[in-house]
């Protein structure tokens, strides 16, 4: 992180800062003006993160943390030309080649004289990929934030609490999208929460048509305990549906439809388990959007915390830079409760969020009192320096914390010097941040970002040609028909066959294709691995033609659930819609039971759950989980355990290095005693020759009784002198000794630990595939319908 500064000689000492990952798990807030080094502290945080295997998701205001992908290796001139700024070149005088040849020279002394090499660089450039994501523009890699509302983890429907506050938030962040009431007691909030958690308990995800849809009839006649018509009359309903197709109408509005989504973990992780930086840059969107998009951004960060496992060690970063207007005092902005409760949750799930701020009086203190570290540089006015200490003090609480001591640091910080009060450590310390590994060259503009970005964009999905669509009973069979005749009228079956209608969203005439979905469940089950696990599964078949037939064994796996069917046709068109023939033993219903026996034989033939499992750990997968998951998690358990490893051997060596530093310090007290005996030996020969010899000066016989007394005493004066002298030696030959030994016993401890957590890349490791078999008896088949399928 830097190196320890001495304030009252304004110096740096050669000693190190080094700070344990483990601490970011409490979190962190930085504060300071501008020109303090705040950006130049976070990014190597960052930086020093990635080089540990933790990834990072950024929230970046000003468009300058996209500076981490500004990574040089060979510091050649070359590699800084394109992203030099011309005007800081024109300002010094120099054409734009000669400036990109003194930033590269800038950037290897600096690296040099912080000791770190070039290599360090490639090393940060391959140990995370660094996306820029930019909602609303395609000048980074776009996201798509207005395609869908999904439906929230399982773990967040599961708390009431979690559950109102994530719709609260998601409605809120809409509204501020729409410049609309976002306060708790507006109808507006109150609609679209109700709207977004009556969807969501019944297991659907809402897009923006299917919700200007629900606005206007929501599927509730009551708001708590009043009628929805008495507090928002369909009117007004209209009003806000109309407002939002607006928005949705509105050029360049698009933009916010197309991207990749919102996934945390696939941002946060690649498929093979590697770290990433995800730097969401929103410098080019206005206050509204901005609110909006952070607001649902770190609700999706709290449900992705939220389905992780707990754990002591600094899983994943959330940094957010000029925070200032998104935590305020007072005012409850939409992104203001999902960060409050990052703050309070996600440590128990290695979730650390480091927050910065340049106006310490525009956040909320009392919020930030759970921020184990404190990271504050240079302040402009006296207030904020007030409020930093205010909120110091209640980080600081049940600990010893000296106001006075902190004031006083604090009026006499400079550039790149930081105060840290760290929860972990004994008391605050100053340092001096090092050197970046990025190039810190500013805000980048939306054509440098483009170039960055360039390769990194996923491909546009290609739209499917439409299904033609069967009119007539004499046209061409639709595909999977078993007869080329269609009616529009459903097909009379007996009361035996259960049918039902698959989801569709066409707005023109459909036809449906008669289908028979099979659900069912298989529970696996394995005493040596220790799994038990349960899945569903369901399969959708397609009637062959001649003589009936079900092809399980070629039947294609189907999302589709029980949940998402419907026991009547869509509802627009109805009048024009179009049913194919179904087979004529389908109408006799008795072929089912047969069925279900050949579904069964077939998921047991065809059906196996996969695990991974690594070698190196023996940590096996869990049922469902992906290889980037896994890999993550693979490197979560590593890291926990070179942590306690780490901690063991402290608490090992910590005994024998506490005898040595008493010893040591014994020896320093002896060494102290012996110098001073030794002056006053000195001191006293040179009394007693300096007496003999003033004597004689005198007049007195030299040989005289009393001179001679005084010379004898003068010579067991220089015995003495030279005892004591030796005994100073030997003291510190013996101190010498102990800090020879202490300098081995750190030399063991350092390899000790080294061997204990010799390092695992998850990354690369060869993980082993089992399979494992249901029994005949663990498949239940729960249902056999048709399901007519629409095109």
């Amino acid at each position: 992180m830097g190196k320890v500064y001495d304030l009252p000689s304004k110096t740096r000492l050669d000693e190190a800062l080094l700070y344990d990952s483990k601490d970011l798990v409490t979190h962190a807030v930085c504060v300071g003006m501008t020109g303090s080094g705040k950006t130049g502290l976070c990014l190597g945080l960052i930086e020093e993160a990635a080089i540990d295997g933790i990834p990072s998701l950024i929230i970046d205001p000003k468009g300058d943390l996209s500076n981490l992908l500004l990574t040089f290796p060979d510091l050649a001139a070359a590699d800084f030309a394109p992203w030099i700024n011309e005007d800081d070149a024109r300002k010094k005088g120099v054409t734009p080649a000669d400036f990109a040849q003194q930033q590269a020279d800038l950037w290897r002394r600096g690296l040099a004289e912080w000791g770190q090499e070039p290599a360090r660089i490639r090393r940060f450039k391959d140990a995370a990929d660094v996306t820029i994501y930019t909602p609303g523009s395609a000048a980074g890699v776009q996201v798509s934030v207005l395609k869908s509302f999904d439906r929230p983890a399982q773990v967040i429907l599961n708390d009431p609490e979690l559950l109102r506050e994530h719709t609260a938030a998601t409605a809120a962040g809409l509204l501020a999208f729409l410049n609309a009431d976002t306060s708790p007691q507006s109808r507006e909030l109150t609609l679209l929460s109700n709207i977004f958690a009556n969807a969501w308990n019944q297991g659907q995800s809402l897009d923006l048509p299917a919700l200007i849809s629900a606005i206007q009839t929501p599927g509730f006649s009551k708001l708590g305990v009043m009628e929805l018509e008495s507090i928002f009359p369909a009117k007004d309903r209209f009003a806000l549906a109309m407002q939002l197709n607006n928005l949705v109408a509105a050029p360049g509005f698009s933009a916010w439809m197309e991207g990749v989504p919102i996934d945390i973990q696939s941002m946060l992780y690649g498929p093979s388990g590697k770290p990433r930086i995800a730097i969401f840059s929103i410098a080019h969107l206005n206050d509204g959007e901005r609110m909006f998009f952070v607001s649902r951004l770190l609700n999706q960060m709290l449900a992705w915390t939220r389905a992780q496992t707990g754990t002591t060690s600094l899983r994943a970063l959330l940094y957010m830079d000029e925070i200032a207007g998104y935590f305020p005092p007072v005012a409850n902005p939409p992104s203001k409760q999902p960060l409050l409760t990052l703050m309070k949750q996600a440590r128990a799930f290695g979730v650390g969020c480091v927050l910065a701020t340049q106006n310490p009086v525009d956040i909320d203190y009392k919020g930030l009192s759970n921020a184990g570290t404190w990271f504050i540089g240079r302040l402009q006015t006296q207030r904020d320096k007030d409020r930093v200490l205010d909120g110091l003090e209640g980080a600081a609480a049940g600990t010893s914390f000296d106001r006075a001591t902190a004031d006083r640091a604090l009026s006499s910080l400079g550039a790149r010097i930081f105060l840290m009060n760290n929860v972990h450590e004994d008391g605050p310390v100053v340092f001096e941040t090092r050197w970046c590994l990025s190039y810190l060259r500013g805000p980048l503009s939306r054509q440098q970002t483009k170039l960055l970005m360039d390769g990194k964009r996923p491909a546009p999905a290609l739209t499917p040609a439409p299904t033609p669509m069967a009119t007539t009973s004499q046209g061409s069979p639709p595909p999977g028909s078993t007869r080329g005749n269609v009616s529009n009228k459903p097909p009379v079956l007996p009361p035996s066959v259960a049918q039902y209608f698959l989801p569709t969203r066409q707005t023109t005439p459909i036809t449906y294709h008669p289908r028979l979905l099979g659900i069912a469940s298989i529970y696996y089950a394995d005493a040596k691995l220790g799994v038990q696990s349960t899945h569903n599964v369901n399969y959708l078949a397609t009637f062959a033609g001649g003589v009936i037939t079900l092809d399980w064994e070629h039947a294609a796996p189907t999302d589709y659930t029980q949940e998402d069917l419907d026991p009547a046709p869509a509802s627009v068109g109805s009048d024009n819609h179009a049913f194919a023939d179904v087979p004529p033993e389908l109408s006799a219903g008795k072929h089912f039971d047969l069925w279900k026996k050949q579904l069964a034989d077939a998921l047991f033939r065809r059906e196996c759950l996969q695990l991974l499992r690594s070698p190196t750990l023996d940590e096996l997968s869990l049922p469902n989980e992906k290889e980037n998951a896994f890999r993550t998690r693979l490197a979560q358990r590593a890291r926990e355990m070179r942590d306690a490893a780490s901690e063991k051997l402290r608490l090992k060596y910590a005994p024998k290095l506490a005898a040595l530093e008493e010893r040591i310090r014994k020896a320093n007290q002896t060494i102290a005693v012996q110098q001073e005996q030794s002056a006053a030996a000195k001191t006293s020969t040179f009394m007693s020759v300096g007496t003999a010899i003033l004597g004689a000066f005198l007049g007195r016989k030299i040989m005289s009784a009393g001179n001679v007394s005084k010379a004898a005493s003068a010579a067991r004066g220089f015995n003495r002198q030279s005892k004591e002298s030796s005994d100073v030696a030997r003291a510190q030959e013996s101190a010498a000794a102990l800090l020879e030994q202490r300098e081995l016993l750190e030399t063991q401890f350092q390899a000790d630990v080294d061997a204990a957590t010799s390092r695992f890349d998850p990354t690369t490791e060869e993980l082993e595939t089992l399979a494992i078999k249901p029994k005949k008896s663990n498949i239940t088949i729960k249902a056999l319908v048709l399901a007519w399928e629409p095109s």
